[in-house]
């Protein structure tokens, strides 16, 4: 754990601008509990802030975190880098690349969606399973064909992530201050 203390306690990684995601997970199965970010670079002191707290309270797909789960949370910190547009929609690697789509739904508006490195490996997706999968959280609601496929525009991207569970944080909650 004093690594998680000397990461935290390190005043110019504070001062560091970079997009990040702050992920929630619950249980021995890690179920995702939250998960939001942004692509803007942000002060990372900042950033941890504003997002640990939306992405725990204000993702629109769970209902907010309670007290009574905090014993049993994950929260996963990634800061995005190394941002590149893909050639198409397969340029990119599984477990390596998040990947970053924009495409427009059947109505004809511009519609976005993301997923961080490591789900396409947790859901046990190839490429295009993921590509779908994004299209429909991004609210593509058509038929998805290999033309609707093509026409995605992709940005990978890579990410370092740290993670902690809510009972390390409390077992070395005095030597994380700083």
């Amino acid at each position: 754990m004093h690594e998680y203390s000397c990461i935290l306690c390190n005043e110019s990684l504070w001062q560091y601008y970079s997009p990040l995601f702050v992920t929630w997970k619950i249980g021995k199965d890690m179920r995702l509990r939250g998960c939001i970010g942004t692509f803007n670079a942000m002060q990372l002191h900042t950033g941890l802030r504003e997002y640990a707290t939306t992405s725990a309270f204000k993702d629109s797909r769970f209902n907010p975190i309670t007290r009574d789960e905090f014993s049993k949370l994950h929260v996963s910190v990634s800061i995005l880098r190394n941002f590149e547009d893909g050639i198409d929609y397969l340029d990119w690697t599984i477990g390596l690349h998040g990947i970053r789509i924009e495409f427009h739904n059947e109505k004809g508006s511009k519609r976005t969606a993301t997923y961080l490195p490591a789900v396409a490996t947790e859901q046990g997706w190839d490429q295009i399973q993921t590509i779908d999968s994004l299209l429909h959280k991004g609210g593509y609601k058509g038929l998805i064909t290999p033309d609707v496929r093509r026409s995605v525009k992709l940005t990978r991207y890579q990410s370092e992530e740290i993670t902690v569970s809510y009972q390390d944080y409390m077992k070395n909650w005095y030597n994380l201050r700083c």
